[in-house]
């Protein structure tokens, strides 16, 4: 490639990758999201055991059971320091999914740095995202690998975006986005009465949240309208959404001057979102009361009729979009899935997490330190075909699954 971001995918020999035959805690390992990443990763062969801890010790039970012999489960509590330390003890690598992360990320990740631990998780606040993200030194002191949000968005887009940036010579805008309509919400398990993602989603939505923004970090209002320029699909509207993304890429590649999270697939029921966050922000409606509603609201739409991800005349239903320069002339590239596979929430941000974990046992991620996907520790084209390997309909498919949309091609 002759992109100056094709030489960051190489990753600098700071350790040894870990053993084969990893031992991992997974925290949250029963629940919406987290039996998706553990139900993938004991079929791995580099993985020795998988501890799923849930507040919930007798659903932990239950699906550990489901598991069979690599699979044991530990009822925890990850408030609880002293039991969450005891838990770390013997195991190699913590695979937190207890969500949400701006109230349990910062301080498991520290929990592992101090017991000298690999982590990753599927972060998806900003907020709680830039404190990690400062534990760099610590990590790198430790010689831990951490990789921050590792699902789906972020995630999956992350490291679209990442391969759309190694076709340009510079990136001056990086966008990713996702079909908010196409987001099927899990039943949780009995540890919470509300949905993470949908807690998560309340919050993204209200108040203001954090951008790159010609040159300048902002603070913007979230869904606000947007319009981007897609490869082979011309102006299309969508919204801002607060999300790691819009910070981790200009984190790791300051050079970028614009960056942020879009959602679209929502104009139609867009006066009942904004409606809901009216409410939230009147204070006529708790922040967790608007998730209850949006998690039910978005189950009953899910029962109704079959969902549209694949309209080619729409954004991709997951993506990510760099603007810059290609041999001096202003270029673009647009990067998604050539196939959407309809999978719930879980599927989609658990089964990524799970491959990056079984990347990290095949020594395959060596820097030290904290990152987000896009950063270069991960080779995204390993990922993704590992990743195709692991959709119901794709059993036999061993490459990735990726279209790729260049301005100067069409």
């Amino acid at each position: 490639m002759s992109s100056v971001y094709s030489g960051r995918l190489q990753s600098k020999n700071c350790g040894k990758g870990i053993e084969n035959r990893v031992r991992v805690l997974a925290l949250g390992g029963s629940g919406g999201m987290g039996r998706f990443a553990v139900r993938t990763a004991v079929a791995f062969d580099s993985i020795e055991r998988v501890v799923v801890a849930d507040l919930n010790a007798e659903v932990a039970d239950d699906f550990a059971r489901s598991l069979g012999p690599k699979a044991q489960a530990l009822g925890l509590d990850v408030t609880d320091q002293s039991a969450l330390r005891a838990a770390m003890q013997d195991v190699d690598v913590v695979l937190n999914t207890v969500g949400p992360f701006f109230r349990f990320g910062p301080s498991v990740l520290r929990m592992a740095i101090g017991c000298g631990l690999h982590y990753l998780d599927i972060c998806d606040d900003w907020e709680p995202t830039l404190d990690m993200l400062a534990m760099g030194s610590q990590a790198r002191e430790a010689g831990i690998s951490a990789v921050i949000g590792m699902g789906a968005s972020p995630g999956i887009t992350n490291l679209m975006g990442l391969l759309a940036m190694r076709e340009l010579d510079s990136v001056e805008e990086l966008y990713t986005g996702w079909n908010v309509g196409g987001a099927v919400p899990e039943e949780e398990s009995a540890q919470s009465s509300v949905n993470a993602a949908m807690e998560h989603g309340i919050l993204q939505m209200t108040g203001t949240v954090r951008v790159r923004r010609d040159g300048a970090d902002s603070m913007v209002r979230p869904l606000e309208k947007v319009t981007i320029h897609y490869p082979g699909l011309g102006p299309k509207v969508a919204r801002i959404f607060g999300h790691p993304e819009a910070i981790t890429f200009p984190h790791h590649y300051p050079e970028i001057r614009t960056s942020l999270n879009i959602v679209h697939g929502m104009e139609a029921e867009r006066w009942l979102t904004l409606s809901l966050r009216s409410l939230v922000d009147w204070r006529l409606l708790t922040k967790r009361g608007a998730a209850r509603l949006l998690g039910w609201l978005e189950r009953q739409q899910a029962r109704l009729g079959e969902r549209n991800l694949t309209d080619p005349a729409e954004l991709p239903g997951v993506f990510g979009l760099a603007v810059g320069k290609k041999h001096g002339q202003k270029a673009s590239v647009g990067v998604a899935f050539k196939e959407v596979s309809d999978v719930g929430m879980g599927h989609a941000t658990g089964v990524p997490l799970a491959c990056v974990l079984e990347l990290l046992a095949r020594g395959q991620i060596t820097e030290r330190g904290v990152f987000a996907p896009e950063s270069g520790v991960i080779d995204p084209l390993a990922f993704f075909d590992l990743l195709a390997t692991h959709y119901p309909e794709k059993k036999t498919q061993d490459k990735a699954n990726l279209d790729f949309r260049r301005s100067w091609e069409l």
